[in-house]
């Protein structure tokens, strides 16, 4: 990496240490009341107690309560305070009283809320505070209570300093237990956290699965739409063309053509409607088009002048419910490109050929002279019967062949999608 004056670096940057933001935490107007309240209440219960020295007292007593108070606001500036009063307090020969205990919460603090160098510090600080106790404890043993003063020996050295290394274990036992509640405390906060985020990911996973399906269900939705409309304008159109140039010549096919397409529009009204019902509403499942339905489909194209022959080998199989809806919408698309783009005299065929574990299917049409493949409608037409099929679990092709346009599609049967399933 390149700098403003010419220098190249390698890009790497070392991580930061911590900020002044970093070593204060925010806490709530009712937290610091508490800290500085517990605080003071200490300073008076600890003044209270003194019966003697207490001029000499205030300084340990006050600097103690002030690290309690900050304790949990800025774990670093309340573990120097407490180690400046405790230096001072031995410097002085002030002997130790009841505010000292206060360096257990400051060390539970930086454990607890402290930034990684001040948890780090803390934990440092119970060896090196336990030290200090015990350097204290064993030259005011050895010189009583004239420490300070260089007079009246009245313990051996070997003594001191048995009881020295008995009070550093003791006060480093005491300051690493608080040191450990407070990294305790600290893991056990993060792992509640942990789980609460894993539960709202899971929540918002589940959403988004929930999203996914009613996105997939508005599709399936767009596409029936599509399919229905399509199909009943075109039977229409068919109808209604048919009818005009019958008119002169056989003036009762006008009235056939009438009923044909007021049936297709009331059916087409009816399917569009309960359509848009479930866009509305969360409804359960309504009935949709199966393999039994094919028959009155071919009906409705015959009576609009699109010539259908149907053509069937093999063994029927079993098919999903929602398989039979993909094989019904392919060939319904597919007679539908047909009859509004296909040549008028042609024939369409519509082929099934089962086999053991799927449904080969074929929908062939005449193609207009000149006409590579027939024109289909952006987002749906080819790309929703391909779409349709692959759902179901097959493949789909559409293709000018010999002059024809065919479309080739294959659905697996039911048993062999629990096969797979099973094996899965």
């Amino acid at each position: 990496m390149m700098l403003a004056d010419g220098r190249v670096t390698s890009g790497y940057a070392p991580p930061a240490g911590p900020t002044v933001e970093d070593m204060f935490r925010h806490l709530t107007p009712g937290q610091l009341a508490f800290d500085i309240g517990a605080a003071a209440a200490c300073w008076v219960f600890a003044f209270l107690t003194y019966t003697n020295g207490i001029a000499g007292n205030l300084l340990p007593l006050t600097g103690m309560a002030t690290a309690l108070a900050l304790r949990r606001f800025s774990p670093a500036l309340a573990l120097g305070i407490a180690w400046v009063t405790s230096l001072i307090q031995v410097s002085f020969a002030i002997g130790p009283d009841i505010s000292n205990l206060a360096i257990l919460p400051v060390l539970y603090a930086t454990a607890r809320y402290g930034v990684p160098p001040v948890k780090w510090a803390g934990l440092g600080s119970t060896g090196a505070g336990a030290l200090v106790v015990a350097a204290y404890t064993s030259l005011a043993t050895i010189f009583g209570d004239q420490f300070g003063d260089g007079n009246q020996i009245f313990i051996s050295l070997p003594h001191a300093i048995t009881a020295s290394v008995i009070v550093f274990f003791s006060a480093f036992s005491v300051f690493a237990l608080s040191w450990t509640f407070g990294l305790l405390a600290r893991t056990w906060s993060r792992a509640r956290e942990a789980g609460q985020a894993r539960i709202l990911a899971e929540r918002q996973r589940i959403d988004a699965q929930r999203s996914i399906v009613v996105e997939q269900e508005r599709n399936r939705i767009a596409r029936d739409m599509h399919d229905v409309v399509a199909h009943s304008l075109a039977v229409v159109i068919a109808q209604a063309d048919g009818a005009r140039y019958a008119r002169a010549e056989n003036p009762e096919a006008v009235d056939a053509a009438l009923t044909t397409i007021s049936t297709i529009a009331r059916e087409a009204l009816g399917d569009v409607r309960i359509l848009l019902g479930q866009l509305r509403h969360s409804q359960d499942e309504v009935p949709q088009p199966v393999l039994a339905d094919l028959d009155r489909l071919f009906e409705q194209f015959r009576a609009s002048g699109l010539p259908v022959d149907f053509e069937e080998a093999g063994t029927p199989q079993p098919l999903a419910t929602g398989a039979q809806l993909a094989v019904y919408r392919i060939v319904q698309e597919a007679l539908t490109n047909a009859l509004r783009h296909g040549d008028s005299p042609g024939r369409a065929t519509v082929a099934f050929r089962w086999e053991a574990d799927e449904l080969a299917l074929e929908v062939t049409s005449a193609l207009e002279e000149g006409n590579v493949k027939p024109a289909t409608s952006a987002g749906h037409g080819l790309a929703g019967m391909t779409e349709r099929a692959v759902l179901a679990g097959g493949t789909l092709t559409a293709e000018p062949h010999d002059g024809s346009f065919m479309v080739s599609a294959t659905i697996p049967a039911a048993q062999h999608e629990a096969q797979q399933e099973t094996q899965g």
